[in-house]
């Protein structure tokens, strides 16, 4: 009984039925029976010539028919309706983090004038730092532009997640895109009663802001600096690179958790951070994100 009992607390979803049952009853009754009617009104009062206009009478009333047999389909969802509360920090109680699933997360990005690298990499950021074992999650950067100021940003962020990961688990960051919470005005009212915690917001504001810089000088520019190409082999992927219609693939392992300098500044293994370019070929219908998605789980 007491294993019962434990096992109940622990777990990870609990369904409550919505109040006001009644009042979604009446409401499906009455629409049933609306829907009815119009059956047998379109029943009783088919056009008996050949024209144009019974054949426009059968055609509504076979639209009238399928529409009612879906909406019987889904009456049991309105006649009984439930929400189910989810209890996400609860995983930890129930499950190890060696007993969690590996997760894999994809996002997307097809064109960095469209979708700026700085917005692309916020997304980046606010996925690894999920409260999730990070030696459970890899996140790959599709990019179907194949810009390599996309993968600057990306080289740029894997940086800075070293400061930002620790910094959203000691604080229990909400959100934790880093753009969305230091536009938020509230984000320094936490910090009010700690020195400490302002100096650390302080400090890792000022990283954000010169990392922000950093990639949208390049993005202006168009072109990475030449220290940055020089220190880092990945970007000779784009010395042969012809076009973002017309090129090979491009995989690029930014942190891997069995890379000694994948781990954050409090020693923590950092999330797997893969940057990605499918093949392409002009003469080949790539089938725009689409395409890339079937690509990433091929």
């Amino acid at each position: 009984m007491g294993n019962e009992d434990e096992s109940h607390s622990h777990s990870l979803f609990e369904t409550r039925k919505a109040k006001g049952r009644l009042i979604h009853r009446v409401f499906s009754f009455s629409l049933f029976l609306g829907i009815l009617f119009i059956w047998v009104y379109r029943v009783s009062y088919i056009p008996r010539k050949s024209e144009d206009g019974k054949w426009v009478w059968l055609g509504m009333f076979l639209c009238e028919l399928w529409f009612g047999l879906y909406w019987l389909m889904r009456l049991s969802l309105r006649w009984n309706p439930v929400f189910r509360q989810p209890f996400s920090h609860r995983l930890s109680q129930r499950y190890d983090d060696d007993e969690l699933a590996g997760v894999d997360i994809f996002v997307c990005t097809a064109d960095p004038e469209i979708e700026p690298p700085m917005m692309v990499i916020n997304t980046v950021l606010s996925v690894m730092a999920y409260d999730y074992p990070t030696h459970k999650l890899s996140v790959y950067l599709s990019d179907d532009g194949a810009s390599h100021i996309t993968f600057y940003a990306l080289l740029e962020a894997s940086n800075f997640a070293k400061h930002w990961l620790p910094f959203c688990k000691k604080f229990k960051v909400e959100p934790r895109s880093p753009a969305a919470y230091f536009k938020n005005d509230s984000s320094d009212t936490y910090f009010n009663d700690s020195i400490n915690g302002k100096e650390q917001l302080a400090t890792i504001k000022k990283l954000y802001q010169n990392m922000e810089s950093r990639i949208e000088n390049a993005a202006k520019l168009g072109q990475v600096p030449e220290e940055i190409r020089s220190k880092y082999k990945g970007f000779s992927e784009w010395d042969s690179f012809s076009s973002r219609r017309d090129h090979d693939a491009i995989i690029q392992i930014l942190l891997h958790r069995k890379d000694l300098g994948a781990k954050d500044i409090d020693g923590m293994v950092l999330p797997s951070l893969v940057y990605l370019s499918r093949e392409k070929r002009a003469h080949v219908p790539h089938n725009f994100k689409a395409g890339a998605m079937n690509s990433l789980v091929l």
